[in-house]
């Protein structure tokens, strides 16, 4: 029952014809996913890792338009939230409210990438040349810090969100990440 309404629900992302119709979806990128979905060993199972890089890629696409930058983002996103036991939408969150998706993106204060890390913390761990604009890197910090925030606040979402953006007993930053959360990111 669950892999048919799994089913159901790829069918609907994808855009499966109406009877008289093309299909709506670009074969180019219905070929990127079935490869990603192949490639994703943060999934227990493929047809998973289908329906959700399906799904969010759709939700991604208007913010991120190259299939193959939006499915590395994803694929990243998923395997190191997984690595660090944090809810890749969460994730997703933190890099929609951080950065806008843009991998590029510097703050004012000097934060870069997709989650907006801080130099400083390449000397913390010790990877003094680490490049942040590098979407496996800058992922890769972004969870490693949310989750040590995480288990220092003893899994306080709210808490460990104000550390991650310097805004302590503060709820604007969290406030915005959460609802960026359950109005874009968890599955509907």
């Amino acid at each position: 029952m669950i892999r048919f309404a799994a089913t159901l629900l790829l069918v609907a992302l994808l855009g499966a014809p109406a009877h008289g119709q093309e299909q709506r979806v670009d074969p180019a990128l219905r070929e990127v996913l079935l490869s990603a979905s192949r490639e994703a060993p943060s999934f227990t199972d493929r047809f998973d890792a289908e329906v959700w890089l399906t799904d969010m890629s759709n939700r991604l696409a208007p913010k991120v338009p190259d299939p193959e930058e939006r499915i590395q983002i994803l694929k990243t996103a998923h395997a190191w939230a997984r690595r660090k036991n944090l809810e890749p939408e969460l994730v997703l969150a933190v890099m929609d409210i951080e950065s806008n998706f843009d991998r590029f993106a510097l703050s004012h204060a000097g934060a870069r990438g997709l989650m907006q890390i801080m130099p400083f913390w390449r000397d913390e761990i010790g990877e003094p040349r680490a490049d942040l604009f590098d979407i496996e890197t800058n992922v890769r910090y972004g969870c490693t810090i949310l989750r040590y925030y995480l288990d220092r606040e003893n899994d306080n979402v709210r808490k460990a969100l104000a550390r991650y953006n310097g805004s302590t007993g503060k709820r604007w930053y969290p406030d915005l990440v959460l609802g960026r959360l359950s109005k874009r990111w968890y599955r509907q």
